[in-house]
């Protein structure tokens, strides 16, 4: 049992220790990066916003259900008015006709007629001073648009536009997180190198120190010579312990952008290539130039939502209720029905839809303006790229030849120095040469390989 729980603690260990490769890391960035993730969130609300809106043509049906109780005589007859149940009495007719029927009576008996104004001036107390009653009424009622001015359909094309640009800039978040774990990888295959090549100095140094101690001991060479060697040793040790240190750093930034601990990756083994993007191409695909189209298309959508100001709002509703002293008590026997249209036309208000209007207007302009100036700077952005990569591709070029060259005038004084041609120093001075070569080539690849992943970014992605 240990072997075998040994043997699988081993497997999982070897798997998880696996490196991993650039397209391995590009499809755990798109569905484990946080910001992503967050992203996403963000398309969807605006999706739902949008929704919303457009929901709005198909009006809305409401169940109102109503609880009252009053003794207020309005209240109290309203109610038995909308369940149907008003009768004489609630007028107070029992206190009306008891002295009627007695001025009747004393006509038919030739009595002399009385006067009736004091009657007229009864009030009755049932109507006047009815008990409390309790209404149950429900009621369903539909309301619904017809016309609006097109402001429901303007302020529809506006959510869904808005929407459009919350995918965009997820896009954005993606391509730059692309741009980030690219610019890693490589980043890291660059500080291997130089870590070798400083390695394989390190170790010519430990030879020079070596052999000198032993030209010490035969009387060829000063203690002076060793702590030049061993100065020079503990400086290349230094560097090559901050890019073990720079190592590790983009470790851990490649752990937080996959959103997993990262502990080896499969670095790249050929140089970024320039990619084959035409200036069209970029400019057709680049997320900044659609984002600001999208908004151009906002603007338009708002100047036609203000003039929808300047129409009729026409709507029209339906309801069916039933009421009752009870909870839905007799319902059909009590249920009754209202249809009905509006039309409401605002026709002065002081200019103020027309400024409104006007002040959309000036802002499309102005959003115009803005995307011919995205694309101007876009424009910009990839003649100096280009211009930079080529120079970079010049400068590595020059390099590479300055450090075979720091590596040959090293190797020959070098072998100067045991022959006592050439000081300790000078030695020294070639090695520093050396390591200055190597340090100026990788900066220049870098900046190589960054200004490559940028013209790339501008096109959202290498598609």
């Amino acid at each position: 049992m240990r072997k075998l729980v040994f043997t699988l603690f081993s497997v999982l260990l070897l798997n998880a220790q696996e490196p991993i490769s650039l397209d391995e890391a590009l499809k755990i960035l798109n569905s484990q990066n946080l910001e992503i993730k967050a992203a996403t969130l963000e398309v969807q609300a605006a999706k739902e916003k949008a929704d919303t809106v457009s929901g709005n043509n198909w009006g809305k049906l409401d169940l109102i259900q109503d609880v009252v109780n009053s003794d207020s005589a309005g209240n109290v007859f309203g109610f038995k008015l909308e369940s149907r149940e008003a009768t004489f009495g609630d007028f107070g007719f029992n206190e009306f006709l008891t002295p009627l029927g007695t001025a009747i009576y004393n006509a038919s008996q030739d009595v002399p007629p009385s006067d009736m104004s004091a009657l007229l001036a009864t009030a009755p107390d049932d109507l006047n001073y009815p008990d409390s009653r309790t209404l149950y009424q429900t009621k369903l009622k539909y309301e619904l648009p017809i016309f609006t001015g097109f402001q429901i359909s303007s302020y529809t094309d506006i959510m869904r536009s808005m929407a459009k640009m919350k995918s965009l800039e997820k896009d954005q978040v993606i391509n730059e997180k692309i741009y980030q774990l690219r610019k890693s990888y490589y980043d890291m295959a660059l500080l291997e190198n130089s870590i070798k090549n400083l390695k394989i100095i390190l170790a010519n140094i430990e030879k020079l120190e070596i052999m000198t101690n032993n030209m010490i001991a035969e009387g060829y060479a000063k203690k002076t010579d060793l702590l030049e060697v061993q100065a020079k040793k503990g400086n290349v040790e230094r560097l090559i312990s901050q890019m073990n240190y720079n190592t590790k750093l983009l470790y851990q930034f490649v752990s937080f952008l996959l959103n997993q601990e990262v502990l080896t990756i499969e670095v790249p083994k050929q140089n970024i290539e320039m990619p084959l993007l035409s200036d069209s191409v970029i400019m057709q695909n680049n997320l900044d130039i659609q984002r600001a189209t999208t908004g151009l298309g906002i603007r338009e959508s708002m100047v036609s939502a203000q003039r929808s100001n300047y129409y009729p709002m026409i709507g029209a509703f339906a309801e069916i209720s039933t009421a009752d002293d009870t909870f839905l008590g007799e319902a059909s026997d009590h249920k009754s029905y209202t249809i009905g249209a509006r039309l409401s036309w605002n026709l002065f208000n002081g200019g103020v839809d027309s400024s409104k209007v006007q002040e959309a207007k000036i802002q499309k302009l102005k959003t115009l303006s803005q995307v011919q100036l995205a694309k101007e700077g876009i424009k910009l952005q990839v003649t100096k790229l280009r211009t930079e990569v080529e120079t970079q591709d010049a400068e590595i070029a020059f390099l590479q030849k300055e450090l075979k060259l720091a590596n040959e005038i090293y190797k020959n004084y070098e072998g100067r120095y045991k022959e006592k041609l050439s000081s300790m120093s000078d030695v020294i001075i070639k090695q520093s040469q050396q390591v200055q070569k190597i340090l100026e080539l990788q900066m220049a690849q870098n900046k190589r390989n960054e200004r490559i992943f940028a013209l790339i970014k501008l096109a959202n992605g290498d598609k």
